[in-house]
């Protein structure tokens, strides 16, 4: 456990959060998971107030869920799978950009994830009724910003035993979801990753035009 130290005591308190952002944020995602499995399980709430459903949503009905989805998942290995991805990308992204940033820019690419998903759905006339959840959204966005920021950064994807160039990689997985979604049927929210990674790219690209020489230095950094 982190230990922080209070201003208005001499006394040394210990915190429940962790110093790392990044950890936090796994740990609020585990948290949340339960408390919702628990309260869906014993119909004290429904899936529709914790997960994304485009027609809630053009209905202006749970627009809460833009945030509450994030932390909610399909079950545990999709929780699993998805904090390993955060513990493997978040921390190079946290000392990047800074605590603050990072928790910001985590919150507002998966909503901007969940956004892109429920335009999808409205544009291409999809599935309104299928679910969203997961902290996949907020994932990509965060791979789409080290895609602008670390283009030449070496990544081991999925089971691919040797590194590729983050700037492959991305687009890569993207493409790896979207194949295994429709050759093995399985459920995957193509759209909200998508919406993410342009999320990521679009605030990386104004990171590289408003601090040009050290998002270079970066750059050159972890290539």
């Amino acid at each position: 456990m982190a230990t922080v130290y209070s201003f208005n005591s001499g006394n040394k308190r210990k915190s429940f959060f962790f110093k790392s952002a990044n950890l936090n944020l796994i740990l609020i995602n585990i948290i949340v998971f339960l408390i919702f499995s628990i309260l869906i399980s014993k119909s004290i709430i429904s899936i529709d107030s914790v997960a994304i459903k485009p027609s809630n949503v053009l209905q202006g009905k749970y627009l809460w869920t833009f945030l509450t989805s994030m932390f909610m998942h399909a079950g545990i290995f999709h929780l699993l799978v998805n904090m390993f991805s955060l513990a493997f990308v978040g921390p190079l992204i946290e000392r990047i950009i800074g605590k603050r940033r990072y928790v910001s820019f985590y919150i507002l690419s998966g909503i901007f994830a969940g956004l892109f998903f429920v335009l999808m759905s409205l544009i291409f006339a999809g599935d309104f009724e299928a679910y969203a959840v997961g902290a996949s959204g907020a994932l990509f966005g965060l791979i789409g910003l080290l895609m602008v920021l670390t283009p030449n950064l070496p990544v081991y994807v999925m089971f691919i035993p040797i590194p590729i160039k983050m700037k492959y990689a991305a687009p890569g997985m993207l493409i790896i979801l979207w194949l295994i979604s429709f050759t093995e049927s399985v459920s995957i929210g193509n759209t909200a990753h998508l919406g993410g990674l342009i999320a990521g790219i679009l605030y990386g690209v104004y990171l590289r035009k408003k601090y040009k020489n050290k998002t270079r230095y970066i750059s050159k950094h972890f290539s």
